[in-house]
């Protein structure tokens, strides 16, 4: 095993998936799907797989229950070659897991226990930085109740001034699932990300994302304001619509890459391991967006939130052969 150059930390989930299905069954009806997988989801471990097939070393830092799913994701990543040894065992509660039911022609739904992520604390994350760590990856920030945010901002803080690059990605309840309705959450969300965003090089959330933290829609705007609030490089990711980045020299808005759509699980997750790898690779902003785009189009050809993601030869070719639509803001 190499030595990790990635942390992928965070969210960690057992997903129950189905091909497309004609439509949602009746009380009692039994409709059939072509296949059905169990599989390894959540941020953490959807970009640690994403980057070991573009021959990226990383670890896994985060929680799982001690039952059969626990085990069955942490197999899974050792098998890509992925340090687990970041992986702690919280015996009280299960392995987070997901049911994604897709219907054709709609967009997904989602059954979710969220179990042991809740565990999840800044000390999990502080043992395993190292001088060798070239990147500090947190995915799902503003749901695991368990992460201080003042810890979790000196931890980056640490991170950084020993040369990490650190990239944060997020997963926001919707409002009906939080106290105070949405001016409450945006403003308990903005107090957050207030603490640890001056320390962060890479924000990458989704543009829903974004309008439930600010109340904006624009994607330009919304981006503009996670810089107010600390961030070097904004990229706000808007799905078939593309993506903005707003940096502190560079400006841009890009499109997507065609490719034919069986499942949009995991996406998000693609695209921000393609972010990473340019990083790694010394890439441009834009550089880095092309890679991103191009692995996150990769993934939605296939079932799950990694089977269908390029390895990094397809990635490198299929760039040479297409072209990303781009403007400069």
């Amino acid at each position: 095993m190499r030595a990790a150059e990635v942390i992928c930390a965070g969210v960690i989930v057992a997903d129950h998936v189905c091909a497309p299905i004609p439509r949602l069954p009746n009380p009692g009806e039994l409709v059939l799907a072509e296949d059905m997988l169990l599989t390894i989801g959540g941020c953490a471990a959807n970009v640690a797989v994403d980057l070991a097939k573009m021959q990226i070393a990383s670890m896994v830092v985060g929680r799982v229950g001690d039952d059969p799913f626990g085990t069955i994701v942490q197999r899974m990543l050792e098998q890509y070659g992925i340090d687990t040894s970041g992986i702690r065992v919280s015996p009280r509660r299960a392995t987070s897991q997901t049911m994604i039911i897709n219907v054709a022609g709609q967009d997904r739904r989602f059954i979710h226990i969220f179990g042991a992520n809740a565990d999840f604390t800044a000390e999990d994350l502080r043992a395993h930085i190292t001088p060798q760590t070239k990147v500090l990856y947190l995915g799902g920030y503003l749901l695991m109740p368990g992460l201080d945010d003042g810890e979790l901002a000196v931890i980056f803080r640490q991170a950084q001034e020993a040369g990490t690059k650190v990239v944060l990605d997020v997963v926001v309840p919707s409002s009906a699932q939080t106290s105070g309705g949405q001016e409450g959450a945006a403003f308990a969300y903005l107090s957050r990300l207030r603490q640890v965003l001056p320390y962060v090089d890479v924000f990458l959330p989704n543009q829903d994302e974004a309008q439930l933290i600010l109340g904006e829609r624009d994607p330009v705007k919304q981006a503009e304001s996670f810089q107010r609030l600390g961030a070097r490089t904004t990229v706000i990711t808007m799905g078939g619509e593309g993506a903005v980045l707003i940096g502190e020299r560079e400006r841009y808005r890009v499109g997507v890459f065609s490719v034919p759509f069986v499942d949009g699980s995991g996406g998000g997750d693609a695209f921000d391991a393609g972010f990473i790898y340019g990083l790694l690779r010394g890439y441009d902003a834009l550089g880095c967006l092309k890679v991103a785009s191009a692995l996150g189009a990769s993934c939605v050809r296939a079932v799950g939130t990694t089977p269908g993601v390029f390895t990094e030869q397809e990635c490198l070719e299929f760039l040479r052969q297409n072209e990303l639509p781009t403007c400069q803001l």
